[in-house]
């Protein structure tokens, strides 16, 4: 197995800086994510694991003789225990529904910050893999893939995908035992989580039985705790609570592997090319694609291991009754698979600079748009896609559904209104993309 290609891109901070400055500020609506997930975190304060009164007739739980839990795996409500402390987090029925400030800080000090530090590592190995690439990778990754929209929210799949890519990474760089360590906290985010873990197992598995069992030894304390949680609220350390779910999908949660089936026609239509589809919104993943063949000419079990996890999870995802999961930005049951797509991002641009950067505009440009305007799009769609509404928005202006659907922003609060937050984060998003393509340009 050959060393872990590790790099820094040329103008690394700065590229995380206006990252972190485009993804990081919407104040999105309070939604059931935040509630279910935050209700526990209080709870856990409070020294218990039910969340009434807190979580009041949100959709999303689990009741187990009738007692009512959270329907998510415990680990971001852990992991926001100091973020909910410091900021003095009220009770969710005092959260100010359109955009709370102390909830926005709980998702960035969560979410924001495992967003960042993913964007970090998706950049230190793109430069490593195609020196002069990193930065464009990173950015395109960053703000031209679904982890965007999901950065500053509180559903868990950028922390999952965090924990799950650093096990591949310390995997590779020969540290089994951390490795197994985040592979654990990865299921103790999401269940989906096991998916990463079996495959990282494998390619650590490479190195011998002495690796593997290290990395199975490491990963038993949070796999540990997920099983003691579980044991205390359902009854089993094997009960997970999307057993127990109680709300209008509880049959379809039910039916198969927890909802999931062979891919459908009609969820497979949705992952690709519904409105918010990845060939509509994020291109550039076919060029990920094609470039991890590339990367499998110089570390083949690397590549074959990131190819394994897109894989499952896109079969997962086409497979899943509800493939957008409700309310959300698009396919996301996909996000912890998307650093491992990312690795083929810096080769393709290497490769076919001009082709990979038309398809890297097309998705930071869209991505952009439905980082700004998913949160309050509710149970609709985007007519003709978020490309419909943005040519709407060129042609009819203000007049225009897109301007009406932007979300709050943390700019707002310093006096600009939501559409002028809304044209400085996409200009900052313009400058992010065109500064990283001008250290890859420069080595023409």
């Amino acid at each position: 197995m050959t060393p872990l290609p590790w790099a820094r891109p040329r103008f690394e901070r700065l590229l995380l800086l206006l990252v972190a400055c485009a993804a990081l500020s919407p104040v999105y609506l309070t939604s059931t994510q935040d509630v279910t997930r935050l209700c526990l975190t209080r709870s856990l304060v409070q020294g218990k694991l039910t969340v009434t009164p807190c979580v009041g007739s949100t959709i999303d739980r689990a009741v187990y003789h009738g007692r009512t839990y959270t329907d998510k795996a415990p680990g971001q409500s852990l992991l926001a225990l100091p973020a909910v402390e410091a900021v003095r987090l009220p009770p969710a029925s005092e959260w100010t529904f359109e955009g709370d400030p102390k909830l926005w800080a709980v998702r960035v000090l969560v979410t924001g910050v495992a967003f960042l530090l993913l964007a970090w590592a998706v950049g230190r190995l793109s430069e490593g893999l195609a020196p002069g690439f990193g930065g464009a990778a990173l950015v395109t990754f960053a703000l031209g893939t679904l982890v965007a929209p999901l950065a500053a929210s509180s559903f868990d799949h950028d922390l999952t995908a965090a924990f799950g890519f650093a096990a591949f990474l310390l995997a590779w760089r020969g540290s089994p035992g951390w490795a197994g360590l985040c592979a654990g906290l990865a299921v103790l985010c999401e269940y989906q989580g096991a998916a990463t873990a079996v495959v990282v197992a494998a390619f650590v598995a490479l190195r011998g039985a002495g690796a593997l069992a290290r990395y199975a030894l490491a990963a038993l304390p949070p796999l540990a705790l997920l099983g003691a949680y579980d044991w205390a609220a359902f009854g089993s350390p094997f009960h997970l609570s999307y057993r127990y779910v109680a709300n209008r999908y509880s049959a379809d949660q039910q039916a198969g592997f927890f909802g999931i089936h062979l891919p459908s026609a009609h969820s497979t239509h949705e992952v690709f090319v519904g409105d918010r589809g990845l060939l509509v919104a994020s291109p550039v993943l076919v060029a990920a694609a094609a470039g991890l063949a590339l990367v499998a000419r110089r570390h083949r079990a690397a590549a074959l291991a990131a190819a394994a996890v897109a894989a499952v999870f896109l079969l997962v995802n086409c497979g899943y009754f509800l493939p957008y999961g409700g309310i959300s930005p698009g396919p996301r049951f996909l996000v912890p698979a998307l650093p491992f797509l990312a690795l083929g991002l810096a080769p393709a641009f290497a490769r076919r600079r001009a082709a990979t950067a038309a398809l890297a505009a097309v998705s930071v440009v869209a991505m952009t748009a439905q980082t700004l305007t998913w949160a309050s799009m509710g149970d609709t769609t985007y007519r003709q896609t978020i490309w419909g509404e943005v040519a709407r928005l060129a042609a009819h202006g203000r007049a225009a559904r897109l301007d009406d659907l932007l979300a709050n922003n943390a700019l707002v609060w310093l006096g600009p209104s939501r559409v002028y937050a809304a044209i400085a984060v996409s200009a900052v998003a313009a400058a992010a993309f065109v500064l990283a393509l001008r250290a890859g340009w420069a080595r023409r």
